[in-house]
């Protein structure tokens, strides 16, 4: 009950892993959201990669 796992989301144009996430263990996509970006100064999506 209550499985949930920690991913970390980089950011698309400059690679930087920027934020931490906590998601179910049950889904079968990748998230991608749009968040800021700190190193690039502006808003651009952010995908799951390997922490």
């Amino acid at each position: 009950m209550g499985d949930r796992i920690h991913i970390t989301l980089g950011c698309t144009v400059c690679k930087n892993k920027n934020y931490h996430y906590a998601r179910g263990k049950k889904k079968e996509f990748k998230i991608e959201l749009n968040k800021f970006c700190r190193a690039c100064g502006k808003n651009t999506p952010h995908k799951e990669v390997k922490s």
